[in-house]
Parts: structure tokens; C-alpha cells; sequence
């Protein structure tokens, strides 16, 4: 079992930076992957950025690539999500998700896959 609570959403301005952190509690969290993924309002979940267990492979999206930059500490349960240049479009709740293996890119990207979940913390930005 593994819990999964973020922090570190709130207002930013386009064009400032933020940085997003997911800890985990429970065992062996160096053992899984993790994804961060996002839900604007009105809009489906999306994925947003991934990484794997060593963190030696990560992915993004093409709306954030170049942009945000996932990486993880394992001595401290926790995967980040550093969001420089922040656009008005990337306002959402952001959430980070855990599966126990890496199953390549189109697999880490479908949420549905994830085998725990955070609740979620929002992220505005302003003009």
C-alpha cells in the first residue's frame, strides 16, 4: 500500500515557477514508477510528466516539455514536478500517481494504469 499526498500548488504567475512535491508513505517506494498528471476544469485528466523507479527515464508531454521537469528523491519518498515558465493553460489540479513497474511511455501515460493515487493540489496561474 502506498498513500500519496501533494503539495507545493497555489498561484503563480505565467512565466514565474513552481515546484510540486508528492510524498509517499508506505513501503518500497523506490520500486515504483510515477507520473504526475494534471485536470484543468471542464476538461478530461491529461497526462503531464513520468518517471521510473531509478529515475534514470523520464517523460513529458509535448505541452510541457522543455518546461517542467519531474525528478525524484528516493531517500525521501518524494517525486517533484518543477514547472518553469508556467502558462495560463497549465491551471489544474495536479495529481501524482504510482505503478509498480514501467510499462513504457503509452502505459505510464493512461491513468487508469496507475496503481495508487494522490487527492490532488491546485495549481493557478495568473496573467
Amino acid at each position: 500500500q502506498l498513500q500519496l499526498v501533494e503539495s507545493g500548488g497555489g498561484l503563480v504567475q505565467a512565466g514565474g515557477s513552481l515546484r510540486l512535491s508528492c510524498s509517499a508513505s508506505g513501503r518500497a517506494f523506490s520500486t515504483y514508477s510515477m507520473g504526475w498528471f494534471r485536470q484543468a476544469v471542464g476538461k478530461e485528466r491529461e497526462f503531464v510528466a513520468a518517471i521510473s523507479s531509478s529515475g534514470t527515464i523520464t517523460y513529458y508531454s509535448d505541452s510541457v516539455k522543455g518546461r517542467f521537469t519531474i525528478s525524484r528523491e528516493n531517500a525521501k519518498n518524494t517525486v517533484y514536478l518543477q514547472m518553469n515558465n508556467p502558462k495560463l493553460e497549465d491551471t489544474a489540479v495536479y495529481y501524482c500517481a504510482a505503478r509498480q513497474y514501467w510499462g513504457g511511455a503509452g502505459d505510464m501515460s493512461n491513468y487508469d494504469n496507475m496503481d495508487y493515487r494522490g487527492k490532488g493540489t491546485l495549481v493557478t496561474v495568473s496573467s
